[in-house]
């Protein structure tokens, strides 16, 4: 059954390389959910368009000032869509898979792209032990901090991005790494640019390693 699944998550995602819409607006993040308010006629009719072809999955890359788009960024799923009279929609969406773009053109106003989907390595034997141990000592680190937020501040983030995800038992389980990592990315009070980099990333330990920088930092800044 297990093999089944992952045969039919490597079809859908296969077929989803070339040609593919893209949203450019903000950083999105795997396993995490996104909430979109549509009112572009373009991008309104990008989301219909994922809608009825069935897929329900669009790319979406943080906007920039020089090159227009990221090159990095993050597959979205609509999940519930809710549409106004005056043509206007709220769309719920929850980030999947990481990609790289590597072409880009135009459909009818807005930006579909070939892409390549993003992976972490694996590392096996010492490496993975080493690995482990780094997760768990950030996984700590980070539910430390975000504990000893202010209640309100807690209840907000809950209340929009959900609860803090648990440990991993098994943190290379996903291409993507644990999703308490997203998690806590879409949580920090850092800015997009600063948060990019740690989507482009296909080593696992590299990423827990910044993180903990973060943490440190806003822990050191805090107790000043």
């Amino acid at each position: 059954m297990y093999q089944l699944l992952s045969l039919c998550h490597i079809y859908i995602f296969s077929s989803l390389y070339q040609n593919v819409p893209i949203f450019i607006c903000t950083m999105a993040y795997p396993t995490v959910p996104c909430p979109l308010h549509i009112f572009e006629p373009c991008y309104r009719l990008m989301i219909r368009r994922c809608m009825e072809t069935g897929t329900k999955m669009f790319g979406m890359c943080l906007s920039d000032p020089v090159k227009g788009f990221a090159e990095f960024g993050c597959m979205l799923e609509i999940k519930n869509a809710e549409l106004f009279s005056d043509g206007r929609s709220v769309v719920e969406t929850v980030g999947k898979q990481r990609f790289k773009v590597l072409q880009h053109g135009q459909r009818d106003g807005y930006t579909t792209a070939d892409i390549e989907y993003l992976a972490d390595q694996k590392v096996a034997g010492d490496e993975y032990a080493k690995l482990l141990r780094l997760h768990n000592l950030v996984y700590d680190q980070a539910y430390t901090w975000f504990n000893s937020l202010k209640p309100v501040l807690k209840t907000r983030i809950v209340s929009h991005f959900g609860s803090m995800p648990g440990k991993d038992a098994d943190p290379q389980a996903s291409p993507n790494g644990p999703a308490w990592c997203w998690w806590l990315l879409a949580v920090l009070p850092l800015e997009n640019r600063a948060q990019l980099p740690f989507l482009a990333m296909t080593s696992l330990q590299e990423r827990l390693t910044n993180i903990r920088r973060v943490l440190i930092f806003m822990t050191h800044n805090r107790c000043r």
